[in-house]
């Protein structure tokens, strides 16, 4: 009796057994297909992840990518490149930039003469030189191909340096014209720090490294070391406008003092040829009132990398005054 007994429990415990594994099988087996379902998921979701970025991509280069149109050769056009904005690396107005759309009009077999399209209030002097440099070579280059700028609102500094490379300026009578001259400012903090107790801690090698440090009072020497960079620049600049106006100007000195003129005056100082629009001077200049734009433009992510990396260099040299020079 005691033996059935016994063996009856060692079959009950044996079914115990065989449940515990099978459920331990199934718990197993459940695991796997749902790992297998979040791996298929993960794969679909990453997959679908690429595609938004490949497509927005794509939308964003449709959108922002500048299509020349193609022109009959018979017909011809009025070629126009756009400088907007400041004069400066990295921007939409840099070197880089007008220069390639430049080179692109004069290229072009199509063009009967190209327009310069000036809105800027200047910038950097390096830029605005390899602009006015690039003009030249092309004119050279094309002899039969006419340049003309046309100032719109602003064609300052920077903005007329270019300018004076042209065969022939033209601007609005309200248009604000000249301002040759060459700034470089910055601020001076050393009161304000000695008011506050801070102590100003700078290391250099170099007699005059920190000369425009504003935490710093101005040396007298390299204030005047600074001044001779300066009035260079300025005779570069000078220099550049005689070059392109020629007899064009008048004696007056003025016009190389820095002041700004409307258009109508920059007309009676030889700084303007005349008053009219990008639109007068393909019709009735150059001859060809069909103008195709040929400006280069950043696309989006090469304007996404310039903000992102000099948004906040920018700030910093700014708020401490280390700019460097600039056509103003």
């Amino acid at each position: 009796m005691e033996d059935n007994w016994k063996e009856s429990e060692s079959v009950l415990s044996d079914k115990d057994d065989g449940k515990a594994w099978k459920l331990i099988e199934n718990l197993a087996e459940g695991a796997l297909k749902e790992q297998r379902r979040a791996r298929r998921w993960g794969v679909f979701f990453k997959l679908l992840t690429f595609t938004w970025l490949f497509v927005t991509m794509g939308i964003f280069y449709s959108a922002f990518r500048v299509d020349v149109p193609v022109m009959e050769p018979s017909g011809g056009h009025t070629a126009l490149v756009d400088v907007s904005g400041v004069i400066a690396d990295g921007n939409d107005a840099s070197a880089d930039v007008i220069v390639g759309g430049l080179r692109a009009a004069f290229e072009d077999p199509g063009t009967k003469g190209v327009i310069l399209r000036i809105n800027s209030p200047g910038g950097s002097p390096v830029q605005a030189g390899y602009i006015y440099d690039e003009i030249r070579r092309l004119r050279g280059k094309y002899p039969e191909t006419p340049l003309y700028s046309v100032i719109m609102d602003v064609g300052a500094s920077g903005g007329y340096y270019v300018a004076a490379a042209a065969d022939e300026i033209y601007a609005d009578k309200a248009s604000l014209v000249g301002s040759i001259g060459v700034v470089s400012s910055g601020f001076g903090f050393v009161e304000a720090i000695d008011k506050l107790g801070i102590t100003r801690r700078t290391y250099t090698a170099g007699e005059y490294k920190a000369f425009n440090d504003p935490f710093q009072p101005m040396d007298e020497e390299a204030t005047a070391r600074w001044q001779e960079s300066l009035d260079s620049i300025h005779h570069q600049f000078i220099n550049a406008v005689k070059v392109g106006r020629g007899d064009r100007l008048t004696d007056d000195k003025v016009i190389f003092s820095g002041m700004v003129w409307t258009g109508e005056n920059a007309v009676e100082l030889g700084l303007v040829d005349g008053l009219g629009s990008a639109g007068y001077v393909a019709r009735e200049i150059v001859g060809n009132e069909t103008i195709v734009d040929f400006s280069a433009r950043l696309s989006p992510l090469e304007k996404f990398a310039r903000d992102m990396g000099v948004s906040f260099g920018g700030v910093i040299i700014k708020t401490l005054g280390l700019e460097g020079v600039t056509f103003r």
